[in-house]
């Protein structure tokens, strides 16, 4: 038995949802322990493309349960929608998707209240997606959130409803913003859309861990990046969620001694969407290049993604709080039209190298990056299936990335498609996902 947590090992949108969907043919349950519907994974299959927000991506592998767990904050609205979205085409969703019954719900009313709080003076702007997530992650360690099981005790739930609406509107009144919210309609909505829900909602603690005392095998999904765990990552520019390996545990009731190993996935450059710092980021022309090049528009939100060049002490820093077992690179084909590629090797403060991440964003903001330049093969990587196949120059690039991180490279990622991948015969990788 395996079982294996599959999560971003810069700030997100390393491509995921392509890697899980990739892996899930390997395993019997996908599981997403945390992040609401603000992390969009991204899968193209043939000329199909499929943007998941909340429904682990495993779902497109016949066969393959696919689990919402406990760590994860559900819109509803969203949910279903997202449901609808897969039944059209033809998947199962109903017969495979599990939902947690102690996941915590997303009203409405959460996103006024995120919108109130990135506007509130003095506030540093964190660039959300305004989608509620963070103001329902509130509610929850407050200890007066709403949980999936609440819906099913009509009268607890209309006591819990009225109350929590109750102190969005006195907050509401407080910032003298009057937005129109029928509160009384939207309890009347979710009580419709938990009956929708009610035949997948279960313990899914207990479902796993049935699930691996018969040998099936667990891929756990994370959503977003280690650089934005709450407690890990550039602090306040982050989620409200444990974005690391250690979350796979808190978020699915699963222990730590169930974890096989940690598959980090990574760009071969790498991208920021929102506020915070970015030691790497690239200004101008050429950060507008390859931010065309690679397509860098958030898959939920559209907004355009910052870009940077590989950062080898971020990735140090992000396989040592994960754990990671080996790496897999994605989109190394769109560095082919390069002729050099920077790669940051180092940090400075103040002229000073540094060898620890720094806690504060200001103390990031400070950062010098240290750079090495490497040529560019200036030929196609699409679509390659082995790795000696490469360009002879993007294979030394890996190499070299390798070496200077520590890290195994078990896989790259040559193309948007799930075939479009390599696997390296013999790696960790292999024998984590054979």
């Amino acid at each position: 038995m395996q079982n294996i947590i599959v999560l971003g090992a810069q700030w997100g949108d390393e491509g995921k949802g392509k890697v899980v969907d990739l892996l899930a043919e390997h395993f019997d349950f996908v599981v997403r322990y945390q992040g609401g519907h603000n992390a969009g994974h991204t899968v193209y299959i043939g000329e199909k493309k499929f943007v998941l927000k909340l429904i682990p991506s495993g779902i497109l592998r016949p066969g393959v349960q696919a689990v919402i767990g406990n760590g994860v904050v559900v819109d509803l609205g969203a949910l279903l929608d997202e449901m609808t979205m897969l039944e059209k085409v033809g998947i199962d969703v109903r017969g495979h998707l599990h939902i947690s019954n102690r996941a915590h719900v997303i009203f409405p009313f959460h996103r006024l209240v995120e919108k109130m709080s990135e506007a509130r003076e003095n506030r540093i702007p964190i660039g959300t997606t305004s989608r509620g997530i963070g103001p329902c992650y509130e509610d929850k360690t407050g200890r007066r959130g709403i949980r999936v099981a609440d819906l099913f005790d009509p009268e607890s739930f209309r006591t819990m409803y009225d109350t929590l609406a109750e102190d969005k509107q006195a907050l509401a009144a407080t910032f003298n913003i009057h937005e129109t919210i029928d509160y009384a309609q939207i309890r009347h909505q979710y009580e419709e859309f938990a009956e929708r829900i009610r035949p997948m909602v279960c313990d899914t603690a207990e479902l796993l861990a049935k699930a691996m005392s018969a040998g099936k095998r667990i891929l756990f999904e994370g959503a977003q990046g280690s650089m934005l765990d709450v407690d890990h990552g550039t602090y306040p520019f982050v989620t409200s969620s444990s974005a690391t390996a250690g979350g796979a545990c808190t978020g699915t009731g699963v222990a730590p001694t169930k974890i096989n190993g940690v598959i980090g996935v990574s760009k071969a450059y790498i991208t920021r969407v929102g506020s915070g710092p970015f030691p790497t980021e690239i200004h101008g022309e050429a950060g507008e290049s390859l931010r065309k090049e690679g397509n860098e528009f958030g898959a939920v939100t559209g907004r355009p993604r910052r870009c940077g060049w590989f950062d080898v002490p971020l990735l140090k820093y992000t396989a040592m709080v994960n754990g990671l077992d080996t790496l897999l690179i994605t989109k190394l084909d769109v560095l082919d039209h390069l002729a050099e590629i920077p790669v940051c090797i180092g940090y400075k403060i103040d002229g000073k190298a540094i060898t620890e991440m720094p806690a504060t964003y200001r103390a990031m903001e400070a950062i010098e990056p240290v750079y090495v330049t490497h040529p560019g093969w200036k030929s196609s990587c699409r679509g390659i299936k082995r790795f000696e196949d490469l360009p002879k120059l993007a294979q030394t690039y890996l190499n070299h990335l390798e070496k200077l991180t520590g890290i195994e490279i078990g896989g790259v990622s040559t193309g948007p498609e799930r075939n479009e991948t390599i696997i390296r015969p013999g790696s960790k990788l292999e024998k984590l996902i054979g």
